[in-house]
């Protein structure tokens, strides 16, 4: 398919949107007092989350490649994978589709934030916090370096696992072969594209499985957020929408760890493009 970047950029907000809404939408069903979903616990995260990433990779990845994701963009990027020009934009509307979302989920769930009580579980449905903090500042220093290695960690796996899937996947090989022969990269796609396509579609599904794994596994010390824009993004909408709208339990957005959730993405993507590329692209 041969789109305009302004079009891409569009679907990247369109595909984070979606991310976010399915997602957090999950979270504040299982956090929240009052809903259907209360109390069902980190499996149905991770579900949600999982088809949040898998349904907008099937609808998208081959008109923006479904980034969704500030740190996946600046990994390629760094790696030469990625146009720069591209990336300030891309990252964009990453961050206005994941406060969009936030808003919509919010406009769902505004009564059950009324009803809750819990200032952690409101902030939890917006973006990611550390499961040792306990709200002392003497917790903090152990809840910062902890959230630092999870979110590294499951960053690191999530980025490697999906240039895997995408870039190694069954056929990939034969694109290979015609680009030696003297075919264009592009063409040599073209003509394999009908013996591919397969292959491809089951590929952005593990994309979801990966991510339900990931959350399921090493989501107990943060929940998983592995993404800038889903977790900086609802994060500031939590900071300005007041009390009369997430109830007067709502807490502060808990700025102190707020870096993590940023820096340790974008570090990891940065190492896991750089090594997928140097073991796999040549």
């Amino acid at each position: 398919m041969d789109v305009t970047w302004v079009l891409k950029y569009i679907t990247e907000f369109i595909a984070t949107a979606f991310l976010v809404l399915l997602g957090n939408g999950v979270v504040a069903n299982v956090s929240l007092k009052g809903t259907k979903g209360n109390g069902q616990g980190l499996t149905l995260v991770a579900l949600g989350y999982g088809l949040g990433l898998m349904l907008p990779a099937l609808m998208f990845g081959n008109v923006s490649g479904n980034h969704v994701n500030p740190a996946i963009t600046i990994g390629l990027a760094v790696s030469g994978l990625f146009p720069w020009a591209h990336v300030a934009p891309y990252i964009l509307a990453q961050f206005l589709g994941a406060m969009f979302a936030q808003l919509v989920v919010v406009s769902m769930y505004a009564s059950f934030f009324k009803q809750t009580d819990d200032a952690n579980a409101i902030l939890g449905s917006f973006a990611i916090i550390n499961n040792l903090d306990d709200n002392t500042v003497e917790s903090r220093k152990a809840a910062t370096r902890n959230g630092f290695i999870s979110e590294f960690i499951g960053s690191f796996v999530l980025f490697f696992g999906v240039l895997a899937l995408t870039k190694n996947f069954f056929g990939a090989e034969l694109v290979g072969k015609l680009v030696t022969a003297g075919y264009e990269q592009t063409v040599a796609e073209t003509q394999v594209a009908p013996f591919v396509t397969g292959s491809l579609s089951v590929a952005h599904m593990a994309i979801g499985f990966l991510l339900m794994a990931l959350i399921a596994g090493l989501g107990g010390p943060t929940g998983a957020g592995l993404n800038p824009a889903r977790d900086l993004g609802p994060r500031l909408v939590h900071h300005f929408l007041p009390k009369s709208v997430l109830g007067s339990a709502k807490g502060d957005s808990k700025w102190w760890y707020a870096w993590v959730g940023v820096v340790a993405p974008i570090l990891a993507g940065v190492l896991a493009v750089a090594l997928f590329k140097y073991l796999y692209l040549g």
